[in-house]
């Protein structure tokens, strides 16, 4: 694998590629660079997580000249999410050479997005509908654009915004640079190409590489009404650094986030009805671990781009195969391993079994986790957390107490009572609970009319929650 420093780019450059732990170049990396410095078109299929923003960033960065005036660079994004992210990262590779990206979205005050503006940005990350607003306003002259990139285009193209692309290229000089990055590579990708690009060069990263070799794949038949116990067993049972849950509608986001809080989860919801300070509020409190889980709709989720995301849950399979990997690429990212679960209902199966086919990945099948499993992982966690501690040797206000203790009863018993204890296992042998009994989707409405969320835990006799004590990050 080839490094950095073998392309001859400035120190001005190489300096915060090295800063930001940049090493090796990826796949998609190695190959675009070169041709991008180049000045040539290229089209690269690369799937988000793969390093696309260096890809074409770097090379942006390295050719454009600080403080020419208007701006020399356009990178086009489905989301408003992704535009962030993308100006975020461009202005740590282009910052000690003072080449400067602004993020232009909808939501945000167009008078604000107008000063800055003001402020002459070498490169501009924007949202199609807002940078045509722009444009319409003439606040935006794009008539010295050298480069132009369109992030994400399949997902542009899925969300209807092909005619505004077009409007946009359209504005821009005929000789430049464009650069087209797509998870997928759809006939209506190849006719953009056809029409705006001049014989660009491709690029694709292997099959194996678009299907995220790096996460652990699997389903689970269910039936409908267990959804929901399932996911929160799952979530017992191996507790994520960081997951995100993805359900077919609003309502259905809305239902499932309600229902984890109400179980004592740390969760959130984010979809398309969400006010702007509100989704950013969300996204900031699972970029920061406040929340452990977040639940999406593919629209709100296209283009996150959040490191440590250890699992990826579809509650409510996709429609298609690229749907498909665009969810599961949410884990699994830089070289780090991640989990997908995908939660399949008989009816679903053969239109499931044809989007293993179409990514050419054999899913594993995984049994229905039980309650047994739920206790066994929680002590598992709880043995853990007490190795943890006594490595860390913190115990010194407990070891009079366990030294009187050890003198009225044998070491193996104290232990095994703890956790227990901790546990909050049941005295008598527990109810077997049915996989379609208490914990199932509620679909019956309280007296005001409202669909019901999902069901609240029991509790113990104490008050306490009963299947909660496996990770105290929920407590938050």
């Amino acid at each position: 694998m080839r490094t950095f420093n073998e392309l001859g780019l400035s120190p001005e450059v190489l300096e915060p590629i090295a800063k930001m732990g940049f090493e090796e170049m990826t796949p998609i990396q190695q190959e675009a660079i070169p041709v991008a410095l180049s000045g040539k078109d290229l089209i690269g299929q690369a799937r988000t997580g793969t390093g696309k923003t260096a890809a074409f960033g770097i090379p942006m960065i390295e050719k454009f000249i600080p403080e020419q005036g208007l701006p020399q660079g356009l990178v086009v994004t489905p989301t408003r999410e992704l535009a962030i992210q993308v100006a975020e990262e461009l202005n740590k590779i282009g910052g000690l050479k003072g080449i400067r990206s602004l993020p232009i979205y909808g939501g945000q005050d167009i008078g604000r997005q107008i000063n800055y503006l003001k402020k002459r940005p070498e490169i501009i990350v924007g949202t199609p509908g807002r940078l045509l607003d722009h444009i319409r306003r003439r606040t935006i002259r794009l008539n010295e654009v050298a480069t132009v990139v369109l992030d994400e285009a399949d997902e542009m193209l899925n969300m209807g915004f092909i005619e505004d692309i077009e409007a946009i290229l359209r504005e821009i000089p005929a000789k430049r640079q464009t650069m087209l990055f797509s998870a997928t590579m759809p006939r209506s990708i190849q006719q953009l190409a056809e029409k705006f690009m001049i014989q660009p060069q491709v690029i694709r990263t292997k099959s194996k590489e678009m299907t995220v070799p790096e996460v652990s794949q699997m389903y689970i038949e269910v039936q409908e009404s267990q959804k929901f116990d399932v996911l929160c067993r799952l979530l017992d049972i191996q507790p994520p650094e960081l997951a995100i849950v993805f359900g077919r509608t609003k309502r259905r986001v809305d239902e499932i986030a309600e229902g984890l809080k109400s179980r004592g989860y740390s969760a959130e919801g984010i979809h398309g009805d969400l006010s702007q300070p509100r989704r950013e509020s969300v996204l900031g409190k699972f970029r920061n671990a406040t929340i452990d889980v977040l639940v999406a709709t593919d629209v709100a989720a296209r283009g996150l781009d959040i490191t440590g995301v250890s699992h990826v849950y579809n509650f409510d399979i996709p429609q298609d195969a690229e749907g498909y990997v665009h969810r599961i690429g949410r884990t699994g990212r830089a070289g780090r391993s991640g989990k997908a679960i995908s939660f399949v209902t008989q009816r679903e199966l053969e239109h499931f079994c044809s989007i293993q086919h179409s990514i050419g990945t054999q899913i594993k099948r995984a049994p229905l986790p039980s309650l047994m499993d739920v206790i066994k992982g929680q002590q598992r966690l709880l043995a853990e957390k007490i190795l943890a501690v006594t490595e860390a040797g913190t115990t010194g206000h407990y070891r009079e107490m366990a030294g009187k203790l050890l003198e009225e009863s044998d070491s193996i018993s104290l232990l095994a009572a703890a956790l227990k204890l901790l546990t909050k296992e049941p005295d008598s042998t527990p109810v077997r609970i049915t996989e379609e009994s208490s914990y199932r989707f509620r679909h019956s409405r309280p007296s005001g009319g409202r669909k019901a969320p999902y069901g609240k835990r029991h509790r113990d006799q104490d008050g306490k929650y009963s299947q909660r004590s496996g990770s105290s990050r929920r407590y938050r």
